[in-house]
């Protein structure tokens, strides 16, 4: 059986945050740019809260059969929510999107690799 691989965003937005919360996510902001997202086994957070107060949670996960997805997403979901609540700032409409990488259309440089990989058989 092949391992897939799962890409999931969850996104949301920070909701009552205290100014010194707020502060704080301003300090740590440049580490959480936008230009830096990554898909990370733990989680890799982004957000720009001088312009907006949305966030967005990035996960990589695999699994073997498609279902898998779903246990996937579920375990970004709640690891999204600990983290956020962990530090106690409070969130609002969380909502997650996922993708599995396997049934994800080959870009240019992979069909050609594809192909140059079957004449080569």
């Amino acid at each position: 059986m092949t391992t897939r691989t799962f890409r999931i965003t969850v996104r949301g937005a920070f909701d009552g945050l205290t100014d010194g919360q707020r502060d704080e996510l301003l300090a740590a902001a440049p580490k959480h740019d936008m230009l830096r997202a990554e898909f990370t086994a733990e989680g890799h957070l982004t957000y720009d809260l001088a312009a907006r107060p949305f966030f967005t949670f990035r996960f990589l996960d695999a699994g073997e059969a498609e279902e898998d997805i779903l246990d996937a997403t579920a375990r970004a979901e709640l690891a999204a929510e600990g983290w956020l609540t962990e530090r106690g700032y409070g969130f609002k409409q969380l909502r997650s999107q996922a993708q599995d990488l396997s049934l994800a259309p080959l870009g240019k440089r992979q069909r050609r690799e594809a192909a140059r990989a079957g004449s080569q058989a």
